[in-house]
């Protein structure tokens, strides 16, 4: 059995059955005799006795290794480890990683983590683990000391655009990776967030739109799909969620040197839960893989509009195939994947409809500015009807309360005047940041306040259109 594996680095996999047999590139004897000749020199002369296994597992950890980022050789325990990591739990940090540059870079931290609760950020560069610098290490080395048992500690050096290099200490812990979580904004606009694509998530998905719907009643607007940070999973969960929102049409296609490695994947009829529901997906450069797999096929199908920035540019897939001889497997990039409209992602990621950089909202007193009606001698507005009904306050008379919805969000990006009185009520201001991962889904959000802003005017254009 062979396995199809879209996300990065060691982490989750799809099984599918495996057709025809491996066969090597070149089997030429002058390969094998200089390889032979290599190993032998090595076991005789090197400075302390190496067993053939640990030579000959050497040599094709580095033959994978100079291939390409995700490729790479596993031992019995970590391919059970892999295998284990697909069911959403294990122990460790909690965050995707791959090979850049002699540096190991974080693509995305996983929801509820150390990683995330340390406050690692998708595109830090680890620079060393435990003071021993990474740039001496494979990635395989470099994540086997990032594991470790449950409650160790390990420190990192870590390096961010803009920010000297800084140490973190992050103790492991036993990662449950809750793969969707939801809940509603307001009283009419759905938020889901998948965090992985695991072997529960699509069936978790759709237990959360039916709860969604059972929530808003028929007061469900639209909804907000969140796959920033999202380093991607198994490809048949990719294909299923998809699939929830579509009702027609391909999903992905996968093309590979051999023709056994090409597939196309198709929407099943009548399949999308939520009946044509507007929909904004937020996406950013740590939506890897699986995440840009359903991404790009709800963009290709104008199913959705994308919002956030560019992705992080994962288009290959690997499959992984056991190794008896060892009880290990291999990991090989045999194929890339290509979005409904044949488009390949592959470094270049997929860019969102409307371009939103993170932001933080914070709240700063801004009731102390002065209107046009606060003004002394201000013209009165003498629109009898508009006085009857309150809807133009007068100078000096208190302003009407206001009835807006109570998870409406106000955003003001200048500052309060100086003669602000005490004790005025704040409304939220931004302020510029890389994305927090403690912060996603929460009311400072800014761009989940612009993408439920935008569902909401969505709604109201097309209540307009049918007046």
């Amino acid at each position: 059995m062979r396995i199809l594996k879209v996300a990065a680095s060691a982490a989750l996999i799809a099984l599918v059955p495996f057709a025809g047999s491996v066969t090597a590139a070149d089997n030429s004897d002058v390969g094998l005799n200089l390889f032979s000749e290599v190993f032998e020199q090595v076991r005789a002369n090197y400075v302390e006795p190496v067993t053939d296994k640990q030579l000959v597992e050497g040599a094709i950890k580095g033959m994978l290794g100079s291939l390409d980022p995700h490729s790479n050789y596993m031992d019995a325990k970590e391919y059970r480890e892999m295998q284990v990591q697909t069911r959403g739990e294990f122990a460790g940090l909690g965050m995707q990683v791959t090979m850049e540059n002699g540096l190991v870079k974080i693509i995305s931290p996983i929801d509820d983590t150390p990683a995330a609760h340390a406050g690692l950020k998708p595109g830090d560069l680890i620079l060393a683990i435990d003071k021993q610098p990474v740039s001496d290490m494979s990635l395989s080395d470099a994540v086997d000391k990032l594991r470790g048992s449950v409650g160790s500690q390990v420190t990192l050096t870590v390096r961010r655009p803009g920010v000297d290099p800084f140490e973190v200490t992050l103790t492991r812990a036993e990662i449950h990776v809750e793969p969707v979580k939801y809940h509603m904004e307001g009283h009419d606009i759905g938020y889901i967030r998948i965090t992985s694509f695991s072997e529960r998530t699509s069936s978790t998905l759709e237990t959360a739109i039916k709860s969604l719907k059972q929530q808003a009643g028929d007061q469900l607007a639209g909804i907000v799909l969140d796959l920033r940070n999202n380093p991607g999973g198994l490809l048949d969960q990719a294909v299923a969620v998809s699939n929830a929102f579509l009702d027609q049409g391909d999903i992905v296609s996968i093309r590979g040197r051999r023709s056994a490695d090409s597939r196309r994947f198709e929407a099943q009829p009548g399949r999308d839960l939520v009946r044509g529901l507007p929909m904004v997906v937020l996406i950013n450069g740590g939506s890897a893989s699986a995440s840009e797999i359903v991404a790009g096929a709800l963009k290709d199908h104008h199913r959705a509009i994308l919002l956030g920035t560019r992705s992080f540019g994962k288009g290959s897939v690997q499959t992984v195939l056991p190794v008896k001889e060892s009880g290990g497997a291999i990991r090989l990039t045999t194929a890339l994947y290509y979005t409904p409209s044949g488009r390949s992602i592959q470094g270049t990621g997929i860019e969102p409809d409307v371009v939103v950089e993170p932001a933080k909202i914070e709240n700063t007193p801004v009731e102390g500015r002065l209107h046009e009606a606060d003004l002394r001698g201000a013209l009165k507005n003498t629109d009898a009807v508009a006085l009857e009904k309150g809807q133009v306050p007068q100078a000096g008379a208190p302003k009407p309360a206001d009835h807006s919805d109570a998870n409406t969000k106000t955003i003001s990006t200048t500052e309060p005047p100086p003669n602000v009185p005490p004790g005025t009520k704040p409304v939220p201001k931004l302020e510029a940041s890389a994305l927090d991962p403690n912060m996603i889904g929460t009311d400072q959000d800014y761009q989940l306040v612009r993408a439920v802003d935008l569902l909401r005017g969505v709604t109201l254009f097309k209540k307009l259109a049918q007046q």
